[in-house]
């Protein structure tokens, strides 16, 4: 059984975890989250979190162990993301932790 709540503030690295999982790069060229989180082309989706616009769930196991988390940032034109569509429609993102894949 899973619970699904709001991020909260002492939980902003594992935020940072789970964006770091929802990044698809083969494992062994992957760099390490201090590195490949703080590139230019990535410290945007997580700086200044909480910003209007930031929301973020997470779920926590039955010992209240985070597994998973989702959630959506609002871009404007000038600081576009990979999927950016428009300023009013956010980039969601979405991931769990590897040992949890394939678990109901």
């Amino acid at each position: 059984m899973y619970e699904i709540r709001p991020l909260k503030d002492n939980e902003r690295d594992f935020l940072l975890e789970m964006l770091y999982e929802s990044i698809h790069i083969e494992e062994e060229r992957k760099p390490s989250i201090e590195v490949l989180l703080y590139t230019n082309e990535l410290k945007k989706y997580h700086q200044n979190w909480g910003r209007k616009g930031d929301a973020a769930l997470i779920a926590i196991d039955h010992t209240e162990s985070p597994v998973g988390a989702v959630w959506y940032r609002l871009f404007s034109g000038e600081e576009r993301g990979y999927g950016y569509v428009n300023d009013k429609t956010p980039e969601l993102g979405i991931a769990i932790k590897k040992k949890q894949e394939g678990k109901v």
